[in-house]
């Protein structure tokens, strides 16, 4: 049985790679999309998200607006790294449809309620639209299947030498999350650094007709993000090929805290694999080879729908 995914999301590159492989995925039954700001602030991310569904054959998909600023911080964003439309060099067609009347948080916790059980709910941005939901619904993490997110890191950071982006972004509401009382699985910075679209990689998407020419290849090649020497990472892919294909990936059960208030390590997830009460499932390991088998697989079959 296929799961039934809400994407809480900031697109974004990868996120706009997200939607895409989510869409595409015979696994996956894409409920919709609910969107935050971070990346780029909440009207182009709503935007981003509308066109690129569009794109990609899935327009009638429900989009939804949430949080515009994080809880108590300032907005951010990350123009600097997704260039200052938020999808690279990726020229995508303005949307044609608008965004669903509401607000994300009211979407989401609707839909899960009248789902009980049979939700997962996958974030990839800043947590601001979970955890605004959560205290809204504080019943919501005991009714969803599964939560899973992109976003923390075991070790190490990348937009400070603590912090990953979307922990870093609202570190207020991802303290919230992990607190909620259900388990958080982690695809964070130990498995999406590992994830680089090598040479081979964007050429095996620009073979993809429109969906490489204009959407995959174009977005990546101009993703201004950490240099890793193989490729661009595509971090929030991770998230959903985890929902297709759990086995990919080894996670290993963890207590994370969120580092809210320190001069050098706002947005650090403090993570203790030795701790009896745990929160979360950490994704340690991945098969890169399958990874990306899967994923060129998904594309390749959602571009041969496209054509």
């Amino acid at each position: 049985m296929g799961a039934s995914v809400i994407l809480d999301c900031d697109p974004g590159i990868d996120d706009a790679l997200a939607i895409a492989f989510a869409h595409a995925h015979p696994g996956i039954d894409l409920l919709g999309l609910t969107t935050v700001a971070g990346n780029v602030g909440l009207a182009r991310t709503t935007q981003n998200a509308l066109a690129v569904a569009e794109f990609v054959g899935a327009a009638g998909l429900p989009v939804t607006a949430g949080a515009v600023t994080p809880l108590i911080r300032p907005a951010l964003d990350a123009r600097g790294v997704h260039g200052e439309s938020g999808l690279g060099g990726a020229d995508l067609p303005s949307p044609t449809t608008r965004p669903a009347h509401g607000h994300a948080i009211d979407y989401i916790i609707e839909t899960v309620r009248s789902q009980p059980g049979e939700v997962t709910l996958v974030a990839t941005g800043p947590l601001t639209n979970i955890a605004l939901a959560v205290r809204k619904a504080p019943d919501l993490p005991g009714l969803v299947r599964d939560f899973v997110i992109m976003g923390g890191s075991s070790g190490r950071g990348n937009v400070t030498p603590a912090a990953e982006y979307n922990m870093w972004a609202d570190p207020e509401a991802a303290s919230i999350v992990f607190g909620a009382g259900w388990t958080v699985r982690v695809l964070g910075l130990d498995v999406t650094l590992r994830t680089g679209a090598h040479a081979q990689v964007l050429a095996r998407m620009s073979e993809l007709g429109p969906l490489g020419r204009e959407l995959l290849v174009p977005a990546l090649e101009q993703y201004r993000s950490v240099s890793e020497p193989g490729g661009p990472a595509v971090h929030d892919v991770c998230a959903l090929v985890y929902v297709a294909d759990p086995a990919i990936f080894t996670m290993v059960p963890a207590s994370v805290d969120v580092e809210t208030t320190g001069r050098l390590t706002s947005g650090m997830t403090v993570t203790s694999f030795d701790a009896e009460n745990h929160n979360a499932a950490i994704g340690m390991g991945i098969d890169v080879t399958r990874f990306w088998d899967l994923t060129l697989r998904t594309y390749a079959e959602l571009a041969e729908r496209m054509s």
